[in-house]
């Protein structure tokens, strides 16, 4: 195992503009998992509950996932939903059935403690703090994700576990409220202060924003004309952001630029269809293709030297 992901295996309930679908497969460390599984070998730990059907289960064998840290308990597995309006950046939640959820606490086999790239899905920061201290040796990577719960509930915790990442990924709204800052670029230098190595900003239909103490990265979103449903974009992000710098095995700027491409390509097969349906069946020659395209998108001459824009067309602003 390579990439180890901690989070939630869940059934989903959700309604969007384009319609509804009910009990469909979802939960961070699913989209995470799903995504990252097509760059690298990855396990998840997690709980469900008995009504956890074998078709469902069958989708992590199917993309080769190390399930041995899939724990069944007696009752149902964790439950959400939730609407999207016109704003599709922003869900209503409906209805939150923590079940089987409630009760997880993450015990860490010596095959997952080994893992040399971890990511801690969007839980309690009390508990991602005990996974990491149960990983031995400390990972080459450690990435996390939290919500604005946790920020409001646990924010001491939370900035404890802060330092002692490597990467976190979190959307504006969060990064703004764990900092009390309003402008993005001083919340990205105090986040960057409490210990982080790289920060990464989701941006829903704008992109993402990768701030790291010795550059800043920006991309856009893939341009989609239906947008079915976002639920899981962030966590598909997630997981193609650390699979592939699992699969690469270093974080120079160049991995972590491509990176967070690589995020932004699954991000974007995420929301094309409710639930995993698109991101569970993609092939080899789907991921190419869109992450080609992102660098159509995102290309351009320099302009300065001999490519890009004349320096002689270029005028002196008067004073």
């Amino acid at each position: 195992m390579n990439l180890l992901v901690v989070g939630s295996v869940a059934y989903d309930t959700v309604t969007t503009p384009s319609g509804r679908n009910d009990r469909q497969l979802g939960g961070s460390a699913t989209y995470f998992s799903t995504a990252s599984s097509y760059l690298t070998n990855v396990g998840i730990l997690a709980v469900i509950g008995q009504d956890f059907s074998d078709v469902d289960r069958s989708l992590f064998d199917e993309h080769g996932i190390d399930v041995s840290g899939l724990e069944t308990s007696e009752g149902e597995t964790f439950r959400w939903s939730g609407i999207y309006e016109d704003d599709l950046n922003t869900a209503i939640t409906v209805e939150t059935k923590l079940n089987v959820f409630a009760d997880f606490v993450p015990i860490l086999g010596k095959h997952h403690a080994s893992a040399p790239f971890l990511f801690l899905a969007n839980i309690d920061p009390r508990l991602q703090s005990t996974v990491l201290d149960q990983m031995d040796p400390r990972p080459k990577m450690v990435a996390c994700d939290t919500m604005n719960l946790w920020i409001d509930t646990a924010k001491p915790q939370l900035i404890e576990l802060i330092s002692r990442v490597d990467v976190l990924i979190i959307n504006e709204a969060e990064a703004r409220q764990l900092t009390d800052e309003n402008n993005i670029l001083v919340a990205a230098q105090r986040l960057l202060g409490m210990g982080l190595n790289t920060l990464v900003i989701k941006r829903g239909e704008y992109g993402a924003a990768v701030f790291d103490n010795d550059f800043t990265f920006a991309v856009p979103a893939f341009p989609l004309i239906n947008v079915i449903d976002p639920t899981g974009a962030g966590d598909s992000f997630a997981g193609g952001f650390l699979g592939y710098i699992a699969a690469i095995g270093k974080r120079d700027q160049p991995t972590i630029r491509r990176a967070t491409i690589v995020g932004s390509v699954m991000a974007s097969f995420a929301v094309e269809r409710f639930g995993v349906e698109c991101l569970a069946s993609l092939t080899k020659a789907d991921i190419e293709e869109r992450f080609n395209a992102f660098v159509d998108l995102t290309s351009f001459d320099p302009i300065k030297g001999s490519q890009g824009v004349p320096l002689g067309v270029l005028r002196d602003r008067p004073c």
